[in-house]
């Protein structure tokens, strides 16, 4: 039986709740399928600023480096103290310091969730370093300065390493889906930033033959995934147009809610939900899940591929069974319509789990 070291990173408003119930979860099929989990909990949010007096400490970074992937709770970090408040928050830091550079955010319909666009399954690859986001794009500080009182200046980095890097993630995906690749940008007015990463990915296109490739700019995209978003495969793009489409395509497809990510490098993994730390509704355990629960199933697949397991991909499939099985069932959670508390969905959850793992077996 091998043995996989994850990092548990609880965060702060929903996230204790989410994320334990999402340890239980993929602790109960790990135990049907015979692989074993260390759960090693550290210190991330207001926890971390309790102890160590810093959102992230680097105890916490450490530890990381040892670990084959981890489960990121939200955080919530527009409360925290202005000190910390200037800083990278915890998930732009882990993405920054740890080269996390792939952001991978599918959107698919799922069994008993209405969605707006109908049938859908595609996945966005997001590239996570650099781009429009200033607090990730600099080596040392960020990328805004503010010139005088009234003049402010934000600055785009685009580096062919970085492309580079992200449209190969995007190409090989394809190469397992449906073949095919839509570049987002703007680069019909940004044209030597994004022109530069519309340039490069066409350049690794040419290296995948297999692969349909297509280009849109950002605002027409938007409304091609309202008006028909089955169309997509793969899209790849910057940094922040990669955060709005993502936000976009998951509650197109029933609810950002539900939307699932993984930020990766060519070594280490971070399940992370898209959404955020909900602290209005946090301790009163009504909070959905399974965002979270996806994320992880996509941490299971990474670690599946990348050590050969084919217990893990075993895991990941049977929660994600058991997860689907009880939506259709109608178990879920008030912002799904439902009436069941977290407590009670997980549960139903670990009970499914059982049922999917005979259904997996046979």
């Amino acid at each position: 039986m091998n043995n996989y070291q994850l990092g548990v990173l609880y965060g702060d408003g929903i996230g204790p709740e989410i994320v334990r119930s999402t340890v239980e979860i993929f602790q109960a099929a790990a135990d049907k399928v015979g692989t074993k989990f260390d759960w090693l909990e550290l210190p991330m949010g207001w926890e971390a600023i309790e102890k160590y007096n810093d959102p992230t400490p680097q105890v916490t970074k450490t530890a990381l480096n040892s670990c084959h992937g981890w489960i990121l709770g939200p955080h919530d970090s527009a409360a925290y103290p202005p000190e910390h408040k200037a800083k990278r928050n915890p998930s732009g830091e882990l993405r920054h310091t740890l080269d996390l550079y792939a952001n991978v955010r599918p959107a698919k319909t799922m069994p008993g969730i209405k969605s707006v666009v109908g049938e859908a399954d595609l996945v966005i690859y997001r590239e996570n370093t650099e781009g429009f986001y200033t607090d990730r794009n600099m080596y040392v500080g960020t990328g805004e300065w503010q010139i005088t009182p009234d003049v402010a200046v934000s600055t785009g980095v685009f580096t062919r390493k970085a492309v580079e890097r992200i449209a190969h993630a995007a190409f090989k995906m394809a190469l397992k889906r449906r073949k095919k690749v839509t570049i987002v940008h703007k680069a019909n007015v940004i044209k030597l930033g994004t022109g530069l990463f519309l340039n490069v990915c066409r350049e690794v296109a040419a290296q995948y033959l297999e692969v349909t490739v297509d280009d849109y700019h950002i605002d027409a995209m938007t409304a091609h995934l309202v008006r028909r978003a089955k169309d997509f495969d793969v899209i790849v793009t910057e940094n922040m147009f990669g955060d709005i489409l993502s936000d976009l395509a998951g509650e197109l497809v029933g609810s950002l809610g539900l939307a699932p990510s993984i930020n990766t490098n060519d070594h280490q993994a971070m399940a992370q939900a898209a959404h955020g730390s909900a602290p209005d509704i946090a301790g009163k355990n009504i909070a959905n899940p399974i965002g979270i629960i996806l994320s992880t199933v996509m941490l299971m697949d990474w670690l599946c591929e990348r050590h050969n397991d084919e217990k893990l991909h075993e895991v990941g499939k049977i929660v994600e069974t058991a997860v689907y099985k009880a939506l259709e069932d109608g178990v879920c959670t008030g912002d799904l319509k439902g009436t069941a508390t977290t407590t009670e969905f997980t549960e139903a959850v670990v009970e499914r789990v059982k049922q999917a793992y005979q259904n997996v077996k046979k």
